[in-house]
């Protein structure tokens, strides 16, 4: 049974980010469905769920790997906000700038006021408050 089941999966797409997105948005759709009871939020949510098993077990993976390129594209933004916002907060001494050109973090020292930063990347000059 387990051979088969590899077999079959073999070549197919598999899980991956947007996937797991969708996964998360479905759940939490059936949620709110329970409570309100609302069909067009069921029809949603079973829509979600059936596109997963779709991008899943689908054996175009070029394409199935596009969506989720312009998926991780879109959160980029949102992740690098939420990571120097995170490294801000457990970092004490420091505080963590990204670079207006290049995007690379760069870490400098908390309590100096204005500061001009370099960046070590592109050597671009910005002005920051630390």
């Amino acid at each position: 049974m387990k051979e088969k089941l590899y077999q079959f999966m073999q070549g197919r797409y598999g899980v991956d980010q947007l996937n797991n997105v969708l996964i998360i948005i479905s759940i939490i759709c059936f949620v709110i469905n329970m409570f309100i009871g609302n069909i067009v939020i069921g029809i949603l949510a079973y829509l979600l769920w059936f596109i997963v098993i779709f991008r899943m077990l689908s054996k175009n993976i070029y394409i199935r790997n596009q969506e989720n390129e312009k998926f991780l594209n879109c959160v980029k933004p949102i992740t690098i906000y939420l990571k120097l916002k995170n490294m801000n907060k457990q970092d004490s001494m420091h505080k963590h700038f990204s670079c207006p050109c290049c995007k690379q973090i760069v870490r400098v020292p908390k309590g100096h006021g204005k500061i001009v930063i370099t960046c070590p990347n592109c050597q671009n000059k910005f002005e920051k408050r630390s």
